[in-house]
């Protein structure tokens, strides 16, 4: 108590909190009411804690409600609420504390009464050791699959699940990014925002370049998941190229009695002049039609009996891409579940034939986008230049994202690839190559590898890679060229006592002879690609200091540093 009230006393001598002390109404429920004057409402937050629910109330209507990990013995960071947003000078905050056994003086003894305050500035700083320099990041907070990717007059425009009140899974919003090159990312102001039919699942966005929904030509459309009591679809349109949104009023636009409904992506199918969408459904998928992005038929549902099904099926994308070395095209569905082979989350693919209302494939083996443990909810950008497919995805896993060693923000994404069909053995398999926008990174050769770097290694054969610091840790690689298989060893890599599924060996499938690999190293990730885009590996890395040192057996290594 001593302690607490020094850091009362220290925070009224420094700083004017424009707030009265907390009124607590019960063990579980306080109020604290704000005469507004700076933007911001900084809000401590204690990961450890339990989730509290918060209303913004003003002149007794609500405004906005959220939850948040109000922080009782230590602040583990701050939280900005925008609370001039409100547009008035009086606003009650309304606290229900979800936590056990709390007793009102518990309550009354929170340090986050003491530590609150307002400011017209929030400090978004880089204070993270493993935050990437060439892989995009949020600002601050959680953020889990990218949304709605579009290409439109220069731009790319990412948006992902955020939240924007702790860096653990919450609140989901659609938070927004935006990019010339693909690799340096300036931060928007968030794009959609949870409303009464409830949080801001996955979705797409698609540019309506003929007018079909009769908003105007070039409008940007977003269709998304409300999951709120049920998980239901939802529409809204962009007239400022995909700075804000307005939801269609009569929302949700197409709805289900399935539990795990949700992730719509949507494309313009020119063979049939429609719109198509397809959505996961449990551990299925289901396609529909629409000539408007308002009035969506079902067509058809796709999985019994294909691919790994231990968990639901989400994210799902589906395009034509060019079979290399041919005139020929072929239509990719690609699912993205939680069963890898080395365990959680991945992203799985189909290659087939689609008529605008049924997908068909007789693929027997499962395939997976990428072997490593951190690569899910891979989509692609709508209306990308060029005709390329460029793909980006999560950089993490679910069996461990909320408690990885980072704490102003968790997750990136990975770098962007350029996907197309190869043929191997009279089958076919999706080509993944890294996009050529990383070349403009690479920079002059240089000795050792670094915290950032590009490392390209001449392969002669049976190869062993090994990076490694002077603490021990190192990360390695393998090829087996008689096996026909590629691996990566995480395990004496760096800090892997935060879970026990985070120390593995995962192995890829190699499907024809590797000559050279690219291996992206930046802070706590490392991606490795065959150059020839036959392989794929993507794993998350927490080193106590960047591994220095390179030993290529049966190879020749090139380090490049990279160039912002």
């Amino acid at each position: 108590m001593k302690k607490l009230m020094l850091s009362l006393a220290v925070m009224l001598a420094g700083l004017v909190l424009y707030a009265q002390a907390p009124e607590i109404l019960s063990s579980r429920h306080a109020m604290l009411r704000l005469d507004v004057k700076d933007k911001y409402l900084l809000i401590p937050v204690q990961e450890s804690e339990s989730i509290s629910s918060v209303k913004v109330i003003v002149s007794g209507e609500q405004k906005q409600a959220f939850n948040i990990r109000l922080a009782s013995s230590k602040v583990d960071y701050f939280v900005p609420l925008d609370i001039q947003r409100f547009g008035s000078d009086k606003i009650v905050l309304d606290f229900s504390i979800r936590k056990e056994g709390l007793t009102s003086e518990a309550l009354k003894d929170y340090v986050c009464w003491w530590e609150i305050r307002q400011d017209d500035n929030f400090d978004t700083a880089n204070r993270e050791r493993f935050r990437p320099v060439y892989h995009h990041t949020p600002v601050y907070g959680w953020m889990n699959d990218p949304n709605g990717m579009f290409y439109k007059d220069g731009l790319y425009h990412l948006y992902y699940q955020w939240n924007p009140y702790g860096s653990q899974w919450e609140n989901m919003t659609w938070g927004h990014s935006v990019s010339h090159d693909l690799i340096h990312w300036d931060a928007m102001p968030a794009a959609i925002e949870p409303d009464a039919l409830g949080t801001i699942f996955s979705g797409s966005c698609v540019v309506d370049l003929a007018n079909t929904s009769g908003q105007g030509r070039g409008t940007v459309a977003a269709l998304f998941t409300s999951a709120g009591t049920n998980q239901t679809q939802s529409l809204a349109f962009s007239g400022d190229d995909g700075k804000s949104f307005v939801k269609y009023a009569s929302n949700p636009v197409i709805t289900s009695d399935i539990k795990d409904f949700r992730d719509p992506k949507a494309f313009w199918n020119q063979e049939i002049g429609k719109w198509n969408l397809i959505l996961a459904a449990g551990d299925e998928m289901r396609i529909y039609s629409s000539p408007d992005l308002v009035s969506w038929k079902y067509e058809s549902s796709f999985g019994k009996g294909y691919g790994e099904h231990s968990g639901v099926w989400e994210c799902p994308d589906l395009f034509k891409l060019n079979v290399r070395g041919t005139d020929r095209q072929l239509w990719m569905l690609v699912c993205n579940t939680n069963g890898i082979p080395s365990g959680g989350s991945g992203t799985q693919y189909f290659i087939g034939s689609f008529d605008g209302h049924e997908f068909r494939t007789d693929q027997k083996e499962t395939l997976w986008m990428d072997y490593g443990k951190d690569h899910y909810a891979t989509v692609t950008f709508d209306n990308a230049p060029g005709g390329r497919r460029i793909a980006m995805a999560w950089m993490s896993n679910w069996q461990y994202a909320g408690v990885v060693p980072t704490m102003q923000f968790r997750s990136a994404n990975s770098i962007p690839r350029d996907l197309d069909i190869f043929e191997h053995d009279g089958r076919y398999y999706c080509g993944v190559t890294p996009s050529t926008e990383m070349s403009a990174l690479r920079g002059r050769k240089v000795k050792n590898p670094s915290e950032t770097c590009e490392i390209v290694v001449d392969l002669k054969g049976n190869a062993e890679i090994v990076l490694s610091n002077p603490k021990g840790e190192k990360i390695v690689m393998e090829y087996d060229p008689k096996a026909g298989t590629f691996s990566m060893d995480r395990t004496l890599s760096g800090d892997t006592s935060f879970h026990k599924d985070f120390p593995a060996k995962t192995v890829a499938p190699v499907h024809g002879t590797l000559k050279q690999l690219r291996i992206f190293v930046d802070k706590c990730s490392i991606e490795v690609f065959d150059a020839d885009g036959k392989m794929a590996m993507t794993n998350l890395v927490f080193p106590s200091e960047p591994y220095s040192t390179i030993k290529a057996k049966g190879g020749r290594a090139t380090v490049y540093s990279i160039e912002q």
